[in-house]
């Protein structure tokens, strides 16, 4: 007998989803309390027409109760009310094909610059409007990765430095004179790879040469100065921000151990690298970063934003841990700390059952539902009606839906005009009845990271995308990722941890523990003391990792939680 899966299959290729149309409106929620990394923007195709897309080195500003968001090479910027939804305002008057940009305000001004050929600051006095003018049209420096900060005393730094080589640098400018620079810039912070292991290259930072150090950052907190800094280069999934420590504006620097304090190098997408600390509207700390895909080409970049606070003894954190699952709307002041905004809704489609009306060469359907972006399903063509349909095995209370798409032989750039990916996602669950999960086939938004909050948790085993439009190329889709919870038991605690330190090389360790009962994977923590564990690296399908990023003057302490469909085990 043909499984409840294949009858669909035949049955929706004969009726051409006739079925799902008369069952009602999508069950997609209007008003989401929930948002994904990573962030759904329109992320715009690179200049050099290779069909990868990028936003990278972002700046969140919050201006007159606004958060304005700018990247690298986007065209423009966005702005949002509650750092969920962001509209894009495109500009001519910026130049926004420059890499890292760097926003201060002073009162009602805000102030721009960034790398790139134009070496010259700008203002606004509204950025909701692209109405930006030359400040200063012949800034004295030349200089890549720039950071603008405002003390509280009114005095305005300058920070850079993007170099394998050369160290991160600063200077005071004159605010009283278009921001000239005073004095001669110092060296504020130089390579250590013999010490800290994470600045070293390649995706396992084995590759002991000086990585690259860029992308300076300055935040203020409690009357000290945190000057943060990424290593060891946008490519890898190892991509983080570590953090010195200061009494005054240009140092002298003390590193801050527990760096780097933002760091993701596993999961669904990787890299949490050359970003910036922000405080939101309620006072509470976040940091954006650099989210790295980099298959097409090395700056194939998404964007992620991720909680993070100060502790009592000042150190500085970022929180990372199932930080491309569905988190919850912050909307008030939270303590970042003690109190995790991960919702709880675990991830369904983690190696299931997958069919598809069609595959190219090593791009089966399969790849859709392995949790990595570096990979992916396409389709044959970009036709309407190419679908991609899951079994999730039983029936699962599901809350929401990522999808990823790939721009499979899309080849635009970033001056064609692109059209948004239109589709529609179904359930059922007897593979009989189906309903409309999400309708998307007039979508006039272009949103190559989508992201779907059911408006109530929907009791489902089989789900199918349907291709109704593509921008070009191909319909393909890196990652159908579906979220909620099953029934069942959580998995069994994690016993039997054991940690082996290089002691030929302490950047290097490697943690190893005996497989859990019933665990889909695990999230490693580990932290400088037993109270601050804020690292982590998510693994599936394994139990055991290698750390090449240590710093040798530090001892690290490890707890692994275990965690499936049903929810999450704390380990000890």
């Amino acid at each position: 007998m043909a499984s409840p899966m294949k009858r669909w299959i035949v049955k929706t290729a004969i009726l051409s989803g006739i079925m799902c149309l008369c069952l009602g409106v999508s069950a997609q929620n209007k008003q989401p309390t929930t948002w994904i990394n990573p962030t759904a923007l329109n992320y715009r195709f690179s200049e050099n027409g290779l069909g990868y897309r990028e936003a990278a080195d972002p700046v969140v500003h919050l201006f007159k109760g606004l958060y304005y968001l700018y990247a690298s090479k986007s065209g423009g910027y966005w702005y949002s009310e509650d750092l969920c939804s962001w509209q894009y305002r495109p500009s001519v008057t910026l130049p926004v094909k420059d890499y890292a940009p760097a926003v201060m305000s002073i009162r009602d001004t805000v102030f721009y610059t960034a790398s790139g050929g134009t070496h010259q600051i700008y203002y606004s006095l509204d950025p909701r409007l692209d109405d930006w003018k030359v400040y200063n049209a012949h800034f004295a420096l030349s200089v890549t990765d720039p950071d603008l900060f405002l003390d509280d005393d009114g005095r305005v730094y300058f920070y850079y430095g993007c170099s394998d080589k050369d160290p991160i640098m600063g200077v005071e400018l004159n605010r009283h004179h278009l921001l000239d620079t005073i004095g001669v810039p110092q060296v504020l912070i130089r390579h250590n790879i013999k010490d800290h292991g994470w600045e070293s290259p390649a995706e396992d930072n084995l590759e002991r040469v000086n990585g690259w150090n860029e992308g300076p950052w300055m935040t203020k907190y409690n009357g000290k100065y945190y000057l943060q800094y990424a290593s060891p280069g946008t490519q890898f999934k190892v991509y983080a921000d570590g953090v010195y420590e200061s009494d005054r504006p240009l140092g002298p620097f003390t590193y801050m151990e527990n760096s780097p304090f933002s760091y993701k190098p596993k999961g669904f997408i990787g890299g949490a690298g050359h970003g910036a600390t922000f405080k939101d509207k309620y006072g509470n700390y976040w940091h954006i970063a650099t989210m790295s895909i980099s298959v097409r080409h090395m700056f194939e970049r998404r964007l992620g934003i991720f909680p993070a606070f100060f502790d009592k003894s000042g150190l500085l954190h970022c929180v990372t841990g199932f930080g491309d699952y569905p988190q919850k709307k912050v909307t008030g002041k939270i303590d970042f700390e003690h109190t995790s905004i991960f919702t709880g809704w675990m991830l369904l489609s983690y190696h299931k059952k997958v069919m598809a009306s069609s595959s190219l060469p090593d791009h089966g359907p399969e790849l859709a539902v392995n949790e990595d972006i570096r990979n992916w399903w396409s389709a044959a063509s970009g036709k309407k009606g190419e679908w991609l349909s899951m079994d999730l095995g039983h029936i699962s209370k599901v809350q929401a839906i990522q999808i990823n798409f790939a721009d499979q032989d899309a080849n635009l750039k970033d001056t064609d005009r692109v059209e948004p990916y239109r589709y529609q996602i179904e359930g059922s669950k007897d593979g009989t009845t189906w309903q409309l999960l999400a309708d998307k086939s007039n979508n006039q938004k272009d949103l190559v990271d989508d992201y779907i909050e059911l408006s109530y948790p929907q009791d489902i085993r089989y789900l199918k995308i349907t291709n109704i439009g593509v921008p070009a190329g191909k319909f393909s889709v890196s990652g159908f990722r579906v979220f909620g919870t099953t029934k069942g038991k959580k998995p069994d605690p994690v016993k039997d941890i054991s940690v082996l330190r290089n002691t030929g090389d302490l950047r290097s360790a490697v943690l190893s523990w005996t497989p859990s009962k019933g665990a889909t994977g695990y999230l490693v923590k580990y932290g400088i003391a037993p109270g601050i564990l804020f690292h982590s690296a998510i693994v599936y399908g394994e139990h055991q990792l290698e750390l090449n990023g240590l710093n040798t003057s530090a001892t690290y302490y490890f707890k692994v939680d275990a965690f499936n469909e049903s929810g999450v085990t704390d380990g000890k």
